[in-house]
């Protein structure tokens, strides 16, 4: 059973929506963790997500059929379809190996992107201290989804850098960077890029279509007693059913779960949670007696009941 911190949540309550306010900034306060943050916009503008260019740009569609393109507030992923500058992120060597690595996590990232927010619903709202759109006439916004603010998790997690601006939420966007920095998350492993194993490392969909979309690693107040709030969702994003029998699930310490007669639809999705319960087709239980996954950072594991990886991914 690992250690845990109480996680909480604060919720402040603010104003935001179509009229561009957004939450006043939260202080720059300790870090929460990856991918969650100190406060959401109290009110957002529903939007479908039509298309995920890359990790920080997406497009939109609005209950009333307008659409629009929007660059993520605070955020700076790697590029994907253009050439990175290893100068704008602290650390990363100038070389080949170095840009390579970016590009990388550059595609790292708008799969992460393309996991969390492609085809759904989510919140958007813009920042007080910024114009609506910036470049390209793009809307500058934040985006909320599954009760995270997404631009702070693509930082926490070490998809993104900070982006230099005024946007009020810069000082806790800093902090999440810093612990992201100094924890070798994500792109920040290209400091060392010959060193790092990173497609492996952070690979989110195997080639049998398998996807870990979301990991959900700090349960509301004491881990060990809701351990049910901590769990892991997979989706099915081939066109075949992806047989899961003997399959495993592990963490960096080997805690492993092993699925038993289980066969994944396409299109389909199932949510393994740490605790006991009745499995279903939508819902599998690891029936663990603690907590599992660290909410400072861990693993993620997949392997076939061969024993090969399916994928691994990192946070």
């Amino acid at each position: 059973m690992k250690g845990r911190r109480v996680g909480v949540v604060v919720v402040l309550v603010l104003l935001a929506g179509c009229g561009g306010l957004v939450p006043a900034d939260d202080g720059g306060s300790a870090p929460a963790a990856p991918g969650t943050a100190a406060s959401l916009p109290a009110d957002t503008t529903q939007v479908s997500v039509t298309a995920v260019v890359d990790g920080d740009t997406i497009r939109i569609e609005y209950e009333n059929g307008t659409r629009d393109t929007v660059r993520l507030v605070g955020v700076d992923t790697p590029e994907v379809n253009a050439e990175n500058d290893p100068a704008e992120f602290e650390g990363v060597p100038d070389t080949a190996a170095g840009e390579d690595c970016l590009r990388e996590a550059g595609t790292n990232a708008s799969n992460f992107a393309k996991d969390r927010l492609l085809g759904r619903t989510v919140g958007i709202a813009t920042d007080p201290n910024l114009d609506r759109r910036g470049y390209y006439d793009r809307l500058l916004a934040y985006v909320v989804v599954d009760e995270r603010l997404f631009n702070y998790q693509l930082v926490a997690t070490g998809r993104a850098r900070v982006y230099d601006s005024d946007f009020s939420r810069q000082g806790s966007f800093t902090t999440a960077e810093t612990g992201a920095r100094d924890a070798r998350r994500g792109l920040w492993r290209c400091s060392d890029p010959d060193a790092a194993d990173w497609a492996t490392a952070t690979a989110t969909t195997s080639p049998s279509g398998l996807a870990l979309v979301d990991i959900h690693e700090d349960a509301a107040g004491n881990d060990n007693q809701n351990l049910n709030d901590e769990y892991l969702v997979f989706a099915n994003r081939g066109e075949d059913a992806v047989t899961l029998t003997g399959w495993t699930v592990t963490d960096a310490a080997d805690h492993s779960y092993t699925f038993g007669t289980y066969s994944l639809a396409p299109g389909e999705r199932v949510t393994l949670y740490t605790g006991s319960g009745t499995d279903t087709e939508t819902e599998r239980y690891w029936g663990a007696s603690g907590a599992v996954w660290n909410n400072g950072g861990d693993t993620v594991t997949v392997r076939t009941s061969g024993g090969d990886v399916a994928l691994r991914r990192a946070y």
